[in-house]
């Protein structure tokens, strides 16, 4: 397995523990997200570790949503690494709360662009890649969806489950694999968003969620 792996939605909560803990064990990192401050910083700490073996990033400021800036990334990994051993696609838009009845259309809208075409377009560039690395892709699931007022955010999160499902099923046998798993509750932006005024101090702490799905996606000796 190649150990080049790529984050989309890198910059805060678990996808930025999966980023910087694949960093720490030595991996390099393709780091996306539309948030270049959040980037820098998890740039920033992973160089404060100064680790001797740990890996590197790349830091990649882009949209999911803007379909000819993922096809250069994806021809641009192809070029200088030629496939990929990890990818973990993280970037999620979550609208705000609000019942079934009264959701706004550009709300949906943008759910969908984010979290259904976007994951969509990036299975069909990412397969190849991971194919030819040897690799394994990561969708987290979530159980929010269908729960009062998240009809938008609900209803585009299962299409990507549903989506990520069949495409783990057709590549069952011929690879890459694809590993749909939920990480506990944890206090996260995404979160605090369906759960205002939460008490946070019982939640999973991202740093120990992202080393429990990377053990349960990759070969313990990568992980």
């Amino acid at each position: 397995m190649s150990k080049i792996a790529l984050i989309t939605g890198a910059s805060r909560g678990l996808g930025a523990a999966l980023a910087e803990q694949l960093a720490l064990r030595g991996w390099h990192v393709i780091a996306l997200a539309r948030t270049t401050g959040g980037l820098e910083s998890l740039d920033d700490r992973v160089r404060a570790h100064g680790l001797p073996g740990a890996g590197s990033l790349t830091l990649a400021p882009m949209d999911v949503t803007n379909d000819d800036a993922m096809r250069h990334l994806a021809g641009s990994i192809a070029s200088r690494w030629g496939g990929l051993g990890f990818w973990a696609h993280t970037a999620i838009h979550a609208t705000a709360l609000a019942p079934a009845s009264s959701v706004d259309m550009k709300d949906l809208d943008k759910s969908i662009a984010t979290n259904l075409r976007a994951t969509s377009h990036l299975i069909t560039l990412i397969e190849p890649l991971l194919r030819t690395g040897k690799g394994t892709a990561l969708i987290p699931d979530d159980p929010f969806p269908g729960s009062a007022n998240s009809a938008a955010y609900g209803a585009s999160k299962a299409g990507q489950i549903a989506l990520a499902r069949a495409w783990a099923q057709e590549t069952a046998r011929i690879g890459p694999k694809v590993v749909i798993a939920a990480a506990n509750p944890m206090p996260t932006a995404l979160r605090a968003r369906f759960h205002p005024g939460e008490d946070r101090s019982p939640l999973a702490d991202p740093k120990a969620e992202a080393l429990r799905l990377l053990d349960l996606a990759l070969d313990p000796a990568l992980a």
